[in-house]
């Protein structure tokens, strides 16, 4: 693969794979929500524990009347009336750590823990979780159940609820607003998507333990009318609010041992916001996780050594299995 085909993978999705699924897989349009969201149920949730910013990322000022230099200007004065960001709200639950995006309304990642204990257990049922506004971002950054209703596009779980049966309150937490995206829903959240996620959670028959980062991509797309490349999404709400992914991706850690130190088969995929057919092979999504890294803004595995990673798609088959997910996610898709 040549460097030029390299940059323009990093750019756009990461693969060729991946460019012409985009294309092909033309964003089909998604049913029509049939019921109107509701706040009943749930809203006694304990807040999420704050996670400590790192200090390396804390910024401190100089004193706003007392000039860095000998220059004649003081820019960080203007801190004495507040920082003005950007903020991620990071959150930790039971079921989950995330990053949310005040801008998108969407979160930058949501990271998971899965095991083949956690799998076992099923202390939790979806039916007695509901979608729900989340107290902990303020509410002037807070994608709101309105904003889904009758919008086309399914409320999509970054971190699965099926993946947190383990508790009630595990399941719950899966279903804050912050640990959505919107998602095309018949031929992806509630087909492709669904059964990518099947994968992930048939890693554990390999893997003790199978860490899992999820998020939202807005990747460029070249226009043919002047050839040049533009990002361009669908906001939805009213007022618009809530930014519709072009993309999604998923960083797998499958760790061969649950205590620390050992090997980690990595794989990165990113996935279109659109139908996709289920006979399309999962290896077509595998990127480099540099080019996630580089779509997203974000790093993955910066402290894991080149000596302990290996290649998830050369350790154990990427493939779906295509499970009927479809009829029961519409019932759902309803709450």
């Amino acid at each position: 693969m040549s460097k030029a085909t390299l940059a323009v993978i990093a750019a756009v999705s990461a693969t060729a794979g991946a460019v012409a699924t985009a294309a092909v897989f033309s964003l089909s349009s998604p049913k029509k929500s049939e019921a109107a969201p509701t706040t009943t149920a749930l809203a006694t949730r304990p807040l999420p524990v704050p996670v400590p910013v790192p200090a390396s990322q804390v910024f401190t000022p100089a004193a706003p009347h007392v000039p860095a230099s000998s220059a004649p200007v003081n820019p960080s004065g203007l801190f004495q009336y507040g920082f003005p960001g950007p903020v991620a709200d990071l959150a930790t639950r039971q079921a989950l750590v995330s990053s949310y995006d005040r801008r998108t309304r969407n979160p930058h990642w949501v990271a998971e823990h899965i095991t083949p204990e956690s799998l076992a257990r099923r202390d939790g049922d979806r039916k007695n979780s509901a979608f729900l506004e989340d107290p902990a971002i303020p509410p002037q950054f807070q994608a709101k159940l309105k904003d889904y209703f009758r919008s086309g596009y399914d409320r999509g779980h970054q971190v699965p609820a099926a993946d947190c049966k383990w508790s009630q309150r595990a399941m719950d937490d899966t279903f804050f607003l912050s640990n959505m995206c919107p998602q095309v829903g018949e031929g992806f959240n509630r087909d492709y998507w669904a059964h990518f996620e099947d994968f992930c959670r048939r890693l554990t028959t390999r893997y003790p333990s199978v860490r899992v980062v999820t998020g939202p991509l807005y990747l460029p797309k070249r226009d043919p009318a002047d050839n040049k490349w533009y990002v361009r999404y669908e906001v939805i709400g009213s007022p618009p609010n809530v930014a519709v992914p072009t993309h999604f991706y998923k960083v797998i850690y499958a760790e061969e041992q649950a205590a620390p130190g050992g090997k980690v088969a990595l794989g990165a995929f990113v996935l279109p916001n659109a139908v996709i057919p289920n006979d399309k092979p999962l290896a077509d999504f595998e990127v480099p996780l540099e080019a996630v890294e580089r779509a997203s803004g974000l790093e993955f595995a910066t402290k894991l050594p080149a000596e302990r990673r290996k290649r998830l798609c050369a350790e154990t088959s990427c493939a779906v299995v295509v499970k009927e997910y479809a009829e029961r996610q519409k019932a759902f898709a309803k709450k």
